[in-house]
């Protein structure tokens, strides 16, 4: 079966979309190893669905893209969550020195922001990456396929979770 729009439109695709694709990354994971495993079943998945995408009317092109790297993130996070993880006082500490110190291009409140997301569930993410991303309620409902209505109740409930995570000390 071809695509229905040619693969090379597929690499430009990706290529433009990178940095959305990258983000949804950093969200579901905190190693650079397990982001950049986690990007390239992202894009495997979007390779896989790239022949079942029909451009529709009023629908983007970035929702779709969204759809399916969420859904590959949440996937992957599950599947770590089920995996019995070895715990060591070692890595436990190298985790925590990795999430408490920005980055040489982050400023420690984005840090502070980075470590208090990721203590949310897999689902509060996903508002949190699309809101950070100033997609409308509309657009949300439709990436999340639920109600705007419930989308509202949803962004309400994830920015009161958020301020009391960042009010809290660390």
């Amino acid at each position: 079966m071809s695509p229905a729009v040619p693969s090379t439109d597929f690499v430009a695709v990706i290529n433009e979309y990178q940095p959305l694709l990258r983000r949804v990354c950093r969200l579901y994971c905190a190693d650079a190893d397990d982001r950049q495993d986690l990007f390239q079943e992202v894009v495997l998945q979007l390779w896989r669905a790239w022949p079942k995408y029909v451009p529709q009317v009023g629908a983007k092109l970035s929702t779709w893209l969204y759809r399916i790297a969420l859904n590959v993130a949440i996937s992957n996070l599950r599947q770590r969550t089920r995996r019995p993880q070895p715990t060591s006082l070692e890595g436990e500490a190298l985790y925590l020195a990795q999430t408490a110190e920005p980055s040489g291009y982050e400023p420690e409140e984005m840090a502070a922001l980075y470590r208090a997301i990721n203590r949310l569930s897999e689902v509060d993410k996903a508002f949190v990456l699309l809101y950070l991303e100033e997609r409308t309620y509309e657009e949300m409902a439709e990436i999340l396929g639920i109600t705007q209505n419930n989308v509202r109740v949803k962004m309400h409930r994830v920015q009161e979770k958020l301020r009391q995570l960042l009010t809290q000390p660390a």
